[in-house]
């Protein structure tokens, strides 16, 4: 005598398969949306300044209001990188528009060369738009040989039009803020040659 459910276990059992299936292909393709939307993400809060992220520029502004902000910065470093990370000057008063260049000393305290990347953010939020920087380690990879010391200097100036912006132009003091994350050294693109023929096959 068969048994009555035995063929709708089976069917029950192929639906479920392809359900898994689907939702598996489902997670897989998000988490890979996920991965791409970070430098996306980045990019445009650099653009925008959206989040507290400040704006990169390639010239100095040729407005000085007579107006002062101070400037407080802040070091973080995070796990699995071995540096002693900080600025050398813990804060410093400039006018609206004015260019000033301070700095980062970072330590490597291992015995072997790491590399370390860093991110970075001004708050309040308001004032990211408006916080320009000319010069920056954050722009690329930095390598840290064992005991090896580094000065890492930022330009920087805050945009004039910070007065004229309601949410922000009551700002006195921004914090700048980076922490460093660990980051692997990027490998050099194989060079493609053409194959070599056998003179004995020509």
């Amino acid at each position: 005598m068969s048994e009555p459910h035995s063929g709708n276990d089976k069917v029950k059992s192929s639906a479920n398969m392809r359900v898994f299936a689907v939702c598996a292909a489902f997670v897989v393709s998000m988490v890979g949306v996920s991965y791409a939307a970070v430098p996306l993400y980045q990019l445009f809060c650099q653009v925008t300044g959206y989040g507290g992220t400040t704006q990169r520029v390639e010239q100095a502004s040729d407005v000085i209001l007579d107006r002062k902000i101070k400037v407080h910065f802040d070091s973080n470093v995070a796990g699995g990188l071995p540096w002693d990370f900080k600025p050398v000057e813990r804060e410093v008063e400039l006018r609206i528009g004015e260019t000033v260049q301070i700095a980062y000393t970072a330590e490597n305290q291992s015995d072997h060369t790491t590399y370390g990347q860093a991110t970075f953010n001004v708050t309040p939020m308001s004032a990211g738009a408006y916080f320009n920087k000319i010069q920056c380690f954050c722009f690329t990879e930095n390598e840290l040989k064992p005991g090896e010391i580094m000065n890492m200097p930022v330009v920087f100036f805050v945009d004039p039009a910070i007065v004229d912006d309601p949410d922000a132009k009551d700002v006195t003091t921004i914090t700048l803020s980076y922490t460093f994350f660990p980051h692997a050294p990027e490998k050099p693109v194989a060079v493609m040659t053409e194959p070599v023929q056998d003179k004995n096959t020509l």
